[in-house]
């Protein structure tokens, strides 16, 4: 133990820390400027001076080592004068321009000089002046009132990542500047802003808008935008959100947020929100009572259950919905009006890949903590960018590297650029070469467990890759093989999968090939998710053949408690998948469908065919926040609550479950598990759910996952898998089937390119394109194309160019990117541009997407 004595307090402590972090430790405050949580100290600002009892001068608590034995004081006359001084002259050409800058009322060295004075000034010069720089869209800055206390560029290089800005110059002319001049064009995380003590950095979107004391109202909830779950605050005035702000040190993002949660949030403000249900009439959706919608809904779903059969019937459930929403739709359908054809948007790629891995690694593989990932010895990337996926994962890849972890990426690099230990670059259809070529590598270093005899078979089987393939790829066999090698001697590995992996054709090979990598290389496994509640909805059971808990519909002992619980029947047949659904629905066997809150239209490949189908529905109702493309072409659609205007749970990429709540009220619009509730009380249910209380509390009866969580218990720190402790990751036994094993795919270079989807970091999904901060930064789709192919074609930057693909084509302007492969180009989805082009088959195996007819070819325009 290491004893100290502070202002006549003994401390105690079993290891050496800052002086500064002992003397909080009991309590006693010392001021600082340039200390921030999570940062290197800097000792720059010099507030933080104590006497040492032995050393003659004063020094910076910050950056002191505590020792046993050691005297200190941190509030001595000579510490306070030195302090009003160090005060003084921060104030010199610091502008008291306190009544109008934003940061009047949580400003630290507004505080700092309030409590510890100078009571006034001694200098008469006129002070520097400087202008207020407000050329970007997001961020304002203002280097006069910056007291170069260094934590904006701590922040974004030490944490972020980033390096967007530094301090140039010298002396008194020393000030903090982004890299790219007036404008950031960073990632705009806006963490600078949070650790800024005083106006110097601040939001554009918050100018003169608001003070410190003009918030009348916090909520801490978690952000609804990918499957990370971050911990923020939402403040608000008069049911308006004034800002969101990351709580310090809580959650999984321990007080960092990323640009869609920190800027993203205004969509719920859009003009465009639902505020009253719609009926189609004479072939207009014309505005209508929620009673008269809702009976028309029930009574038109009796009509097509009576007259086509309740297997004419389906609904699609969303995961930006809560579990509570979720379990309601999937109550509804399945118990009310008696079919299992429920499925969502997980399965697009999540929810396939989840039991892909879990039948070959056994159950909770891919529920792994974020935070593994920064103590990892090496993480593994391929399948997508984790920084624009998940953001804030992403940044434990950049911790995990700089503390020495080998990062191997396969694919583009993204957010990871400067990040990579080893980077094999190739195209996504030669991923399946590389990974082939590295399961058999590792396979000779390593000896194969006895135990994995079905594995063994499969390995035996799996054609090693030639040199020509190799070469095609574009990749080395030296890369190969010291890539081999870094896999064998790290023990500690994380495995990071994109969507990308998944929704290639083929996509159970590379994924058992990653599974088998991760076996050998005993690593954690990370399923990347661009939505916040994927986990959520399979563990609600919105699956044909799932019910609630993750259990199968022919499991008939957990079946007969279920029944028992509600007091219904379950159908006995699994029912149809999304993707059956729309098949059945363009040949006119599905009759009607409920979406609730996705956008199929915009966010599936094959946009013509997929509004055709709905097209054909007798009955298509939407429940959503706006007129979504999809709602356009509804009979009924129902106006939902949005993400800050509700309360639930959702499930986050690590299983972990979350308390998402209501921070303000849209008039006219309700909650989704409500408006089920009304159509199942239509339906002449007799049990009331009146609050989320009596949704969980079903819920915990039925789902052995849930069983005894108290609703009440659940915060934004959230509760983690395994939730009862009881749940082991035992092997699975089920036969694991493998599309092309013992083949590899033909990779010819051809004429056309091969189209991506891009998932941008400034967008996610078709909702962010309602929030005016998101689209100050990025207002419309474009294409990214390598140099190397530009300058081949004669394509410069900012070119409009047209793309043909064998169903559609469209005229729209180039980007160029290193991060783009020669011979692919990338297209976001946000705009709804990128499902125009291609079309997607059902994985015989996997039962995901995977896009296809994205060969395409370009010309300038």
């Amino acid at each position: 133990m290491i004893k100290l004595t502070i202002n006549d307090k003994e401390v105690e402590l079993e290891k050496p820390i800052t002086v500064l972090e002992a003397a909080k430790k009991v309590g006693i405050e010392i001021p600082t400027l340039c200390w921030c949580e999570g940062l290197s100290p800097l000792g720059g600002c010099r507030l933080c001076l104590v006497e040492v009892e032995g050393i003659p001068r004063l020094q910076t608590a910050c950056t002191l080592m505590v020792s046993d034995g050691m005297i200190v004081k941190t509030d001595t006359p000579k510490v306070k004068a030195a302090r009003r001084a160090i005060l003084e002259f921060l104030l010199i050409n610091h502008p008291l321009d306190c009544p109008y800058c934003d940061k009047a009322g949580e400003c630290e060295l507004q505080d700092l000089v309030f409590k510890y004075g100078p009571e006034r000034g001694r200098f008469s010069e006129d002070k520097k002046e400087s202008i207020e720089v407000i050329a970007d869209p997001l961020i304002v800055r203002n280097t006069q009132r910056c007291v170069l206390c260094g934590r904006c560029v701590r922040m974004c290089n030490e944490v972020q990542g980033a390096s967007a800005i530094a301090i140039i110059n010298r002396g008194g002319d020393s000030l903090v500047e982004p890299f790219a001049g007036d404008k950031y064009e960073c990632e705009y995380c806006g963490n600078c802003i949070s650790v800024c003590p005083v106006g110097a950095i601040m939001s554009r979107l918050h100018r003169y808008k608001y003070r410190s004391w003009f918030i009348t109202k916090e909520v801490e909830t978690i952000c609804g935008y990918c499957g990370v779950g971050c911990s923020l605050v939402v403040q608000s005035r008069d049911n308006s959100i004034v800002r969101t702000i990351p709580k310090k040190g809580v959650g999984v993002n321990k007080g960092l947020l990323c640009v869609r949660g920190r800027f993203g949030y205004d969509f719920v403000n859009s003009n465009e929100r639902l505020t009253t249900a719609y009926l189609r009439k004479n072939g207009e959706l014309k505005p209508v009572t929620m009673e008269e919608a809702l009976k028309f809904v029930t009574e038109k779903i009796k009509e097509i259950k009576e007259s086509s059969g309740v297997n004419s019937i389906g609904a699609i459930s969303s995961s930006r919905c809560s579990n509570e929403d979720n379990y309601m739709l999937q109550r509804l359908f399945r118990f009310t009006i008696g079919t299992n054809n429920i499925s969502s948007n997980a399965s697009f790629y999540y929810a396939p890949a989840v039991r892909y891995l879990e039948s070959i690694l056994g159950y909770g593989a891919t529920a792994n903590l974020i935070s593994d990932i920064a103590n990892a010895d090496g993480v593994f990337v391929i399948g997508g960018d984790p920084t624009a996926i998940n953001p804030i994962l992403g940044l434990q890849i950049r911790a995990c590297y700089r503390k020495g972890g080998k990062v191997v990426v396969i694919g583009a690099a993204g957010g990871l650029k400067r990040f990579i230990s080893q980077h094999i670059k190739c195209d996504p259809l030669s991923e399946e070469t590389v990974l082939s070529v590295l399961v058999k590598g590792i396979c000779k270093e390593k000896e194969f467990y006895k135990e994995n005899n079905k594995l063994k078979e499969k390995i035996e089987k799996l054609k090693e890759s030639s040199l020509k393939e190799l070469e095609i790829a574009g990749v080395t066999k030296n890369e190969i093989d010291e890539l081999i090698k870094t896999l064998t001697k790290i023990k500690n590995w994380v495995i990071i999968i994109g969507p990308q992996v998944i929704q290639m054709i083929r996509a159970s090979k590379r994924l058992f090939l990653i599974a088998v990598i991760s076996y050998l290389t005993k690593g954690k496994i990370f399923l990347l998710a661009d939505k916040p509640n994927y986990q959520g909805v399979l563990d609600m059971g919105c699956m044909p053949d799932v019910l609630p808990g993750g259990v199968s519909i022919h499991d008939d002992k957990i079946k007969e408690k279920y029944e028992k619980v509600i007091g219904k029947k379950i159908p006995q047949n699994k029912g149809l998948t999304l993707f059956e659904m729309i098949e059945h629905a363009e040949k006119g066997k599905l009759k009607a469908l409920y979406i609730m809150g996705e956008n199929l239209v915009c966010n599936l490949p094959g946009r013509k065919k997929v509004e055709n189908a709905l097209k054909k529905l007798e009955l298509l109702i939407v429940q959503d926040i706006y007129m979504t493309e999809t709602a356009k072409i509804a009979d009924v659609v129902l106006p939902a609550a949005g993400w800050s205007e509700k309360d639930g749970t959702f499930t986050n990429l690590e299983r972990r479950i979350q308390r998402l709540k209501a921070a303000k009220k849209q008039d006219g619009a309700i909650e989704d598990w409500k408006i089920l509730s009304f159509i199942m009380k239509k339906f002449g249910e007799e049990k009331e759910f009146t609050n989320l209380e009596n949704v969980w509390e079903e819920i915990t009866h039925v789902s052995e996952l849930h069983k005894e969580i108290d609703f009440k218990n659940i915060d934004t720190e959230g509760l983690c898998w395994p939730y009862n402790n009881d749940l082991m990751n035992n092997l699975s036994e089920s036969e694991v089937f493998v599309e092309g094993l013992e083949d590899i795919i033909s990779n010819e270079k051809k004429e056309e390119f091969l189209l991506l989807q891009d998932r941008p970091l400034y967008h996610c999904g078709s909702l962010s394109k309602k929030s005016n901060a998101l689209l100050s930064i990025l207002k419309e789709a474009y294409l990214l194309i390598s140099p190397y192919d530009a300058e081949r074609l004669g394509i410069k930057d900012n070119d409009k160019v047209k793309i043909s693909s064998p169903i559609d084509s469209l005229e729209i302007k180039v980007k160029l990117s290193d991060d783009v492969h020669k011979g692919t180009v990338r297209l976001m989805n946000t705009f709804s541009d990128f499902g125009k082009l291609v079309e997607y088959k059902v994985d015989p195996v996997l039962g995901c997407m995977c896009i296809v007819n994205n060969n395409v070819k370009l010309f300038k325009v």
